[in-house]
């Protein structure tokens, strides 16, 4: 048997499973419906992720970096100077009026966590560092506030299938803000 060199098959195994827990939820989520969907042999899936809740830890590290992209590119972090409520508002305005089957896929990866002990390390990474990322303009406690206030915000919109009121979130941002 010839041995196929594909050194991009384990992430698109990462993005397969990403677009299959999108469409389907987790609980759509297989080995098999995964090889379907990157047109990979199924043992190539189980080569790379032994166990779904392995592929799952790293399709949630994946989501997690496209919200890191969002806040770093927005420069809030590092933007002494600004107004760091407005920062934040427009960055989850950004967030949420992109694709927002990514969102909902963070969010229900997240979610997850609770009844996957395993995907439990990889939230609390991404909210520590992403505290941190926050603690750069305001002091740790603060960071951590207006974390989860924009992740309630966030989850707001997308269970109501509301419209994102970015003055909204700027006002009640503000309010944490010492």
């Amino acid at each position: 048997m010839v041995r196929r060199h594909d050194p991009d098959r384990r992430q698109r195994i990462i993005d397969a499973a990403i677009r299959v827990v999108g469409e389907n939820g987790i609980a759509g989520l297989s080995h098999r419906t995964v090889a379907a969907e990157a047109d990979v042999p199924l043992g190539s899936t189980t080569y790379h992720f032994a166990t779904l809740d392995e592929l799952l830890v790293a399709a949630l590290r994946q989501a997690n970096e496209g919200f890191a992209e969002v806040l770093d590119g927005s420069g809030v972090p590092d933007d002494t100077e600004g107004d760091l409520a407005a920062g934040l508002a427009r960055v989850l305005r950004e967030w949420l009026g992109g694709d927002r089957t990514g969102v909902e896929l963070e969010y229900e990866l997240y979610l997850a966590a609770l009844r996957r002990p395993a995907l439990r390390p990889v939230a609390a990474e991404w909210t520590q560092e992403t505290a941190q990322r926050l603690a750069a303009r305001t002091d740790p406690v603060t960071a951590r506030a207006l974390l989860a206030l924009m992740d309630g915000i966030c989850l707001q919109v997308l269970l109501t299938g509301g419209e994102y009121d970015e003055g909204y979130a700027r006002e009640v941002l503000a309010r944490v803000i010492p």
